[in-house]
């Protein structure tokens, strides 16, 4: 019968990692030598913690190194108290600080704001001329200048102030770019495009190493420290997708699904840049399988499925159990049936410790997300074009991440309440705001791509459609949507918070893939290019130790 049905394709290059991750099964974590360094360093980098004064600029730099080099998962209590001793004389610290000093002003904000305490941006008042521009005095200052651009990135909507600071340190970083140094051309060139608040922080983790290891002022325990921590997370990943890759090749989707994209290791990538310390392992697994399964469903939805086909899934998601898969054609079946398995075998898993209720929220935002991609199908079939009202609603469900937050919040620990589930399904504006920055940024780079298969109407015709516009007025109009986003999404990071600080920080992580993913390309699609190589330096490459 497939044989008779035209089937749109994408014809998606294969995986770029084949078995390589299979080759981990016999992989040890930290051994003995690796153990007892790692925690002598640790302790070392503790007292100095405890030995420097809170209120001073040396206890904020501190601090940002251990946060820029992936540590700070080890001391959060210590980093905490000192930032709350700050905040708690925040305008006594700015009236000390010297007016010449950028850095320290834009740091202490940053920091602050980082972890949640909401410190106002009148601190950079002092900076501002009469006509309301920012000193020219401070054009050259570099240091300074990377510093109040990395502060803006965590504005809030309404800080006017933080917005000029934005294309104030852009215009002139790029200017100073040819004058620097190599390697701080290439640090402050990185910074221009993967600004600390906005990507993916194992990614950066591993390319400060390699700026700090460069600068000549390093404190040799911390870099160490540093490297050896990278090094034993490295193993505990590796060994993780090692099972899922197993897990993958056993239910053979590459094969019978042979339409859809077959890139585990980038998801579990993906689900690396929501949770990447150690105590997550549950709910990184959870998070790449959910997204194997979500990647999936897009494809079948969105290219290979028939609209008679889609609507006989997209009742038998609604009616959620296994005699509905008879209706089915072949593969559909294998797809629905292993989906069924993967919520049963979590339930049993959280039956053992009562916290099966968890998986029913997750199975109601299933359901909810094969709306909106029925929705889009019949639009295309349809030959519809949304408005941009109708399709950034639809959207924001499309996007996947109220399914992603709540599935991956499943393998959470005490954090994941019943309150903080319904606080999720509520769709909160840091949720909504984080669903509009993947729906769109994934929109602005494979807009092109789906034109030419025919595909149904991106955020960008119906933006063109509705406004006469032309397609790089539109992509102008969506980018400044997703900056707005970004500070929605800032907003909702800051105390007092309504659930657990781990949930909001995983909506920040999402917005912070979704800008790494797609930042010049559909880098998840066509994983061939520039993704290999990321992942090889985060996944596959130790870091050499002296």
């Amino acid at each position: 019968m497939d044989a008779e049905i035209t089937r749109r394709s994408d014809n998606h290059h294969p995986t770029v990692w084949g078995d390589h991750f299979l080759a981990y099964i016999h992989l040890l974590g930290a051994n003995e030598w690796e153990e007892k360094e790692h925690g002598d360093l640790k302790e070392e980098v503790r007292k100095m913690l405890l030995m420097t004064s809170s209120k001073s600029l040396q206890m904020l730099d501190l601090i940002n190194k251990i946060q820029l080099l992936g540590v700070a998962y080890h001391f959060e209590h210590e980093i905490e108290e000192s930032l709350s001793y700050i905040y708690t004389r925040y305008e006594e610290w700015i009236n000390e600080v010297d007016n010449s000093d950028l850095h320290a002003v834009s740091l202490s904000f940053r920091l602050l704001r980082r972890q949640g305490y909401c410190v106002s941006c009148d601190a950079f008042r002092k900076y501002i001329e009469g006509q309301g521009d920012y000193n020219k005095a401070l054009v050259s200052n570099v240091h300074g200048l990377l510093s109040l651009y990395e502060a803006a990135q965590l504005r809030v909507e309404g800080e006017e102030i933080l917005d000029e600071a934005v294309n104030f340190t852009i215009t002139h970083l790029k200017l100073l770019l040819p004058k620097l140094s190599n390697s701080l051309a290439i640090q402050v060139h990185n910074a221009l495009k993967y600004p600390i608040n906005k990507t993916i922080v194992r990614v950066a983790s591993r390319k400060y190493i390699s700026f700090y290891q460069e600068d000549d002022s390093h404190n040799e325990v911390l870099l160490n420290f540093a490297k050896l921590d990278f090094n034993i997370l490295q193993k505990l990943h590796k060994r993780e997708l090692c099972d899922i890759t197993r897990w993958w090749k056993e239910l053979d989707f590459a094969q019978t699904l042979h339409f859809a994209r077959d890139r585990v290791v980038e998801l579990y990538f993906w689900s690396l840049g929501v949770y990447f310390e150690p105590q997550y392992r549950v709910a990184r697994n959870i998070l790449t399988k959910m997204l194997c399964f979500i990647s999936i469903t897009d494809d079948i939805y969105d290219t290979y499925g028939t609209l008679d086909e889609l609507t006989l899934l997209t009742n038998a998601i609604e009616r959620w159990n296994i005699n509905a898969s008879e209706q089915l054609p072949s593969y559909m079946k294998l797809f629905y049936l292993a989906l069924l398995n993967f919520y049963n075998e979590a339930e049993k898993e959280l039956l053992k410790e009562n916290k099966s209720f968890r998986v029913n929220y997750s199975i109601v935002e299933m359901k909810k997300l094969v709306r909106a991609y029925f929705q889009e199908a019949q639009w295309y079939n349809g030959d519809n074009i949304p408005t941009m009202e109708q399709y950034v609603k639809n959207g924001i469900v499309s996007s996947t991440y109220l399914l992603l937050v709540t599935t991956s919040s499943l393998g959470l620990g005490k954090e994941a309440t019943k309150e903080a589930f319904d606080w999720i399904a509520t769709e909160p504006p840091i949720a909504v705001a984080a669903s509009i920055i993947g729906r769109l940024s994934n929109d602005i780079v494979s807009h092109e791509r789906e034109l030419k298969r025919g595909d149904v109407a991106s955020a960008i015709e119906c933006y063109m459609n509705d406004y006469g516009v032309t397609k790089e007025e539109a992509y102008t109009k969506m980018r400044k949507i997703i900056e707005n986003k970004w500070k929605n999404v800032n907003r909702g990071c800051l105390k007092p918070l309504a659930v657990a600080r781990v949930l909001p920080m995983a909506m920040l992580n999402l917005s912070r893939v979704a800008e790494f993913f797609y930042k010049d390309e559909d880098a998840y699609t066509v994983s061939k290019n520039n993704l290999r190589d990321i992942i090889s330096m985060v996944l596959v490459d130790p870091i050499t130790i002296q």
